[in-house]
């Protein structure tokens, strides 16, 4: 994941672009990333319980192919997304049928619905104030570096619980999304509308993930 430079005289501090002119951008990213959870609903309840590995490394070889397929073949693009949003459902089934089974189904769509409220949450703020995407989303990057080294260490040494592990992945994911919603309402950057609707689908299972995590650890307590 690359790295650039964010600093405040590298950029200006307000990105603004009227409102109409990046809705009809707005309504194809939410379509498309729409469709991509229906798909990835498909590959949770059809994931065998060994997909997880299999489903994530098909996930992190379609994110490549899309990314050289954006600009040449929008329509190839939008196929492999819709196939990686399947296999996304492969990577996280087996974890989220564990949830079914030790919880209960009104665990898996209270965090759904948790999720799907605060993505909305952070849309609007995005739209409503106009904010410096490239600043924010370098901030969350770093950060999310950072998170995904103490993560490793954390493996042996056993100093970062999953709850903490998760409100920090909930925090960090949280200003992506506001960083992505915030490109999209600035006019994309020259990002084609697959790529934007990528990103914040990865924004959004991230924080699922997130929030299930915490609402079982509230279960247990």
């Amino acid at each position: 994941m690359a790295m650039n430079d964010y600093r405040m005289n590298a950029y200006p501090t307000i990105i603004d672009v009227p409102r109409e002119g990046t809705a009809s951008l707005l309504a194809k990213v939410l379509a498309i990333t729409s469709l991509g959870f229906l798909i990835t609903s498909l590959g949770v309840a059809t994931a065998p319980a060994w997909s997880t590995f299999p489903g994530m490394l098909i996930v992190l070889g379609l994110v490549f192919a899309i990314s050289f397929a954006r600009r040449s073949s929008p329509g190839l693009a939008l196929g492999l997304f819709l196939a990686l949003t399947y296999f996304m459902g492969w990577e996280i089934g087996p974890l989220i049928q564990r949830y079914i089974h030790n919880f209960g189904p009104a665990l898996v769509f209270n965090a759904a619905a948790t999720t799907g409220a605060g993505m909305a949450v952070m849309g609007c703020v995005a739209y409503l104030f106009q904010i410096n995407y490239r600043r924010i989303t370098g901030i969350a990057v770093a950060a999310l570096l950072c998170l995904m080294l103490v993560g490793i260490v954390s493996m042996f040494f056993h100093f970062l619980s999953p709850d903490t592990y998760s409100w920090l992945t909930l925090g960090i994911f949280s200003l992506l999304t506001v960083g992505d919603f915030a490109r999209i309402r600035a006019g994309g950057d020259g990002q084609p509308a697959v790529s934007l609707a990528l990103s914040i689908y990865l924004d959004a299972i991230n924080i699922f993930l997130a929030v299930l995590q915490l609402m079982s650890g509230r279960r247990r307590d």
